[in-house]
């Protein structure tokens, strides 16, 4: 396994592919193009390759001064355990540092709370819970 890092966008049907293993889009709501605009939207983007083969992603959503929002950490299932979870969450955060941010948020999958814990993430307290609205 050798895995490398681009700075690139990730090819829009590699992300679509990689994307689907995550059962977020079950009912088929997002498109490869929209997934894709998602990503050039984005403020900062970590994608790991296996050679040509697109492995592991997660993004960053920012107004770049105050606070960002971590979205779609995704490493697909047969390189899980890894440590390219790591290596992208790593990254993401050594850019919000190096960007003077302080203030970041995530929204954790199940069973994945534990994770983001290694690196200092905190439930938010039940008197001060995050809200969502899926429209």
């Amino acid at each position: 396994m050798h895995i490398t890092n681009r700075s690139a966008l990730p090819n829009k049907q590699d992300y679509f592919d990689l994307y689907q293993t995550t059962g977020w889009n079950k009912r088929g709501v997002w498109t490869a193009d929209i997934l894709h605009e998602a990503l050039k939207n984005s403020w900062h983007v970590v994608s790991l390759y296996d050679g040509e083969h697109l492995v592991a992603s997660g993004r960053l959503v920012s107004d770049g001064f105050i606070q960002c929002l971590i979205c779609d950490m995704i490493v697909l299932p047969a390189y899980q355990n890894r440590g390219l979870g790591r290596k992208v969450l790593n990254e993401l955060l050594e850019h919000c540092r190096a960007s003077g941010i302080r203030w970041v948020q995530l929204s954790c999958a199940k069973g994945k709370k534990g994770f983001y814990e290694r690196f200092g993430f905190q439930e938010r307290p039940s008197d001060a819970p995050g809200m969502q609205l899926f429209l």
